[in-house]
């Protein structure tokens, strides 16, 4: 009987804040012992440590560039009884351990400095060396983001998709329709768009909604009574809420990945989202017309586009519209719904983000860079 192979997650933070990680110990590869597990619990929901969480990323991350320290994510794994190190989209210090390293986006690469142009050269010298086995990026857009910067490690380049476990449950028979919607960051992840257009279809249809979001604004909440807003909520309870629902609402206009979408998925709810220049792995995560729908919507480049989303002007109200639309096909067609939703199911049990999936590329990747 071979030994399992023995692999230590090296996080970025003190803190790991995705789900990615937690799908991935709870359903490892089969014959791969993960190491450094305790302080994973997946994302933050207690609302003051989220708060505190991300007031000091950003601190870091703006003295750090106010001072022009040029800082690279990368981190040294303790010594320990292991045969390989994953990354949790950083990099890595080591030199006697062969590594891994999946990445959700290019740039977080770097905690500081002006960009991946004058970091490029010494994020290079790290991906070169012979230790360095594998980059795992969580998208096809990822990948040519990575490739853009760093064509010198093609060869060295795979997409592995974060991967969720397929729900065992069963669907209530609601007397109306629910429609869940949920972030953990309110503005820049549509959270406006998303209350004109949840208020307007409410006003159409008898439907019951569903919006979790912390920091909402109390003259927001005052401009949108019809809408009961929720703060942070537990997983177990979130996973309970989409059990519950119909269809999940996602209208973000920037995102690195989203990983609420594929859990939404695993509860068979067909997802109507929009598609911008910030989100770049959408058309990856959701198929349109498949397993919902998705609309284009402007992109703002820059620091422009978190201004815009405190707004609502002629081309958000155009948005907002087509998401009416899209959303009221759904809402009026029953059959439309279960068809989506069992090409939801269907992605999440056998597809590109199923547990089988992830596990037979990760566990052939692990054994890969053992054998070099």
């Amino acid at each position: 009987m071979k030994k399992p192979i023995k692999v230590y997650l090296q996080y970025p933070w003190k803190f790991p804040d995705s789900p990615y990680y937690k799908y991935l110990i709870e359903s490892p590869p089969k014959g791969i012992s993960f190491q450094n597990i305790q302080k994973q619990k997946g994302v933050i929901t207690n609302k003051r440590f989220f708060w505190f969480s991300n007031f000091l990323k950003k601190q870091i991350r703006y003295w750090t560039n106010k001072l022009n320290l040029v800082i690279l994510n990368a981190h040294l794994s303790p010594n320990g009884n292991y045969d390989l190190v994953h990354c949790a989209h950083c990099l890595s210090k080591n030199i006697n351990k062969p590594w891994i390293t999946d990445i959700e986006i290019a740039y977080s690469l770097f905690i500081s400095g002006d960009g991946l142009s004058k970091n490029k050269k010494r994020i290079l010298e790290i991906l070169e060396r012979k230790n360095c086995m594998k980059i795992l990026p969580w998208s096809e857009a990822t990948k040519k983001e990575i490739l853009e910067f760093f064509p010198e490690i093609k060869n060295k380049i795979e997409v592995v998709y974060p991967a969720i476990p397929a729900q065992k449950f069963k669907k209530s028979n609601n007397k109306r329709l629910r429609i869940i919607y949920v972030t953990r960051y309110f503005w820049i992840k549509g959270g406006l768009i998303a209350l004109e257009t949840l208020t307007k279809l409410k006003r159409k249809y008898n439907l019951e909604i569903i919006f979790i979001s912390p920091n909402v604004p109390n003259k927001i909440k005052k401009r949108y009574p019809e809408i009961k807003i929720q703060e942070l909520v537990s997983h177990k309870k979130l996973m309970h809420y989409f059990q519950e629902a119909d269809i999940f609402f996602y209208p973000s206009l920037l995102d690195t990945f989203g990983f609420s979408p594929l859990e939404a998925m695993s509860f068979g709810l067909p997802t109507v989202t929009v598609n911008t220049g910030g989100t770049k792995a959408c058309r990856e995560i959701v198929e349109d017309k498949k397993t919902g729908f998705i609309v284009d919507a402007p992109y703002y480049k820059g620091n422009e586009i978190y201004k815009k989303c405190h707004s609502i002007g002629d081309n958000e109200n155009k948005t907002i519209n087509e998401l009416v639309n899209k959303m009221s096909q759904l809402i009026e067609n029953k059959k439309l719904r279960e068809r989506m939703s069992r090409n939801c199911l269907e992605e999440i049990k056998s597809g590109k983000f199923s547990i089988k999936e992830r596990n037979k590329k990760l566990k052939k990747i692990y054994e890969e860079a053992l054998k070099k």
